[in-house]
């Protein structure tokens, strides 16, 4: 039988002490009921001998110290699961908010996850394709991977994140299940808006799950959104066999609130006043990807995080690239030329893309464009930065190819309109068309027997 406990020993911000409690552990649920009507939630983040530091989920408003019944549930924060989810909205919890009543829940699972057994993961194969082609072609996603995307304020992260949304799907013929898990932390109104009217208006939305946290919900609710995101995909991948592509925007306005929870509970603070568990947090979220031996379905992760004054150094960023297989970059300067998307190909990487290419995935030509891809665009730097000092006019005629080939790779290639759904073999004739722009000797990245097929200019 659970103890109720009558009053508070303090309250601090989101957080309340609670003296002579029995039996609490770390992570398990609170129920608070506030002058005999008012029901709230929370979670233990602390306990030392019988005090427990509680996070209110609601906040601590109208809560005071002789006003609260508390009670222990003897649970951590558990979600109930079904396919059902799918074409649902839920708040950052996992409460349907979309006035459809609640779900047929099939299990009930905690929301912290089990680890994956590293001996029973399958090594990422094959492709998630996105119709973008500097993803598809450039920074493959791969299925089971965790590819993050790095932007910054002001950038149309959202508009990128809607699109892939859209038109993702698995590479390949092939007739498996695929879903998407969307959860979005800390946004506005207005963003919220867009995106459901965006999956509803394009049809997607019977096949994507969306959870919600709002810029005025609780910033304790930000740290389990992504939690009950996770613990949804992994029901649906490895019990119902499905293919999820679970996007997380913006996982800074989760690192945001660690770092205001972890002031409230006064810790010693790290680098940029962040908690020192920021990056065991961040790993156990991104590890929840991948693929399990035996079981068709896989979880494949797309965060998006906002690099605070465009700084990839930043304890975010930075972290983040330790964990992640890769990233897809988000460039200013390509934006104020009103390129969409504006992804900076040269720092962006794929590093399992080379495992779910080529033969067999998506076609034989695949790795060895995107090589010289790679290396004409480099070299279009190199000419841009010459012609900066001598004028373009002095240039040797290959330079002013490659400015040709960069304006060209930059408009046709990177650009894109925002609805459109490019396939992958558009994406790979694309760049060979632009590659014939260069003179053939100049193709040094591409195997002689694939350049005599593909390169006919």
């Amino acid at each position: 039988m659970a103890i109720e406990y009558l009053g508070l020993s303090s309250i601090n911000g989101p957080l309340i002490a609670l003296e002579g409690v029995q039996d609490a552990f770390y992570d398990e649920i609170v129920d608070f009921v506030v002058n005999g009507k008012e029901h709230k939630m929370g979670r233990i983040v602390e306990v030392y001998k019988d005090k427990a530091i509680i996070q209110v989920f609601e906040g601590t408003e109208n809560m005071s110290l002789n006003n609260t019944h508390t009670r222990l549930t003897g649970h951590p924060m558990e979600i109930g699961l079904s396919e059902e989810m799918l074409g649902r909205t839920f708040n950052g919890i996992g409460e349907p908010i979309d006035d459809l009543g609640p779900i047929t829940v099939e299990e009930v699972r905690d929301v912290n996850g089990l680890p994956l057994n590293p001996v029973r993961r399958e090594y990422p194969r094959n492709y998630i394709r996105t119709g973008i082609s500097a993803i598809d072609g450039l920074t493959t996603l791969i299925r089971g991977q965790k590819l993050p995307i790095f932007s910054g304020n002001g950038l149309p992260h959202d508009q990128l994140a809607a699109q892939i949304v859209k038109q993702a799907s698995l590479g390949g013929s092939t007739n498996e299940d695929f879903a998407i898990v969307f959860a979005a932390m800390g946004v506005k109104h207005d963003v919220a808006d867009f995106f459901r009217r965006t999956f509803e208006e394009s049809g997607v939305a019977n096949h994507v799950a969306m959870f919600l946290n709002l810029a005025n919900d609780p910033v304790v609710e930000r740290l389990i959104t992504p939690k009950v995101a996770l613990t949804a995909a992994e029901y649906l991948a490895f019990e119902k066999n499905m293919h999820i592509l679970v996007i997380l925007t913006d996982m800074t306005s989760f690192a945001e609130a660690m770092r205001e929870v972890s002031s409230s509970k006064g810790e010693i603070p790290s680098r940029k006043g962040y908690p020192g568990y920021l990056y065991s947090e961040l790993a156990t979220l991104y590890e929840r990807a991948g693929i399990v031996e035996g079981v068709n379905g896989s979880v494949t992760q797309l965060p998006i995080l906002t690099m605070p004054n465009d700084d990839i150094t930043h304890p975010i960023p930075d972290l983040t690239g330790y964990i992640t297989e890769g990233q897809i970059v988000l460039d200013r300067n390509l934006h104020g030329q009103a390129i969409y998307p504006p992804i900076s190909v040269l720092p962006s990487l794929s590093r399992l893309m080379k495992d779910g290419i080529g033969k067999g995935y998506t076609r034989e030509d695949h790795q060895d464009l995107a090589n010289q891809l790679f290396s004409a665009y480099a070299k279009v730097g190199e000419a841009r930065n010459l012609a900066s000092v001598i004028g373009e006019d002095e240039l040797s005629p290959i330079d002013k190819k490659y400015l040709e080939f960069g304006k060209a790779f930059e408009e046709r290639y990177i650009g894109q309109e925002p609805n459109e759904n490019r396939t992958i073999e558009e994406t790979l004739d694309l760049g060979w068309e632009l590659l014939r722009i260069l003179p053939k000797e100049e193709l040094d990245r591409v195997d002689t027997k694939i350049l005599d097929v593909y390169y006919k200019g």
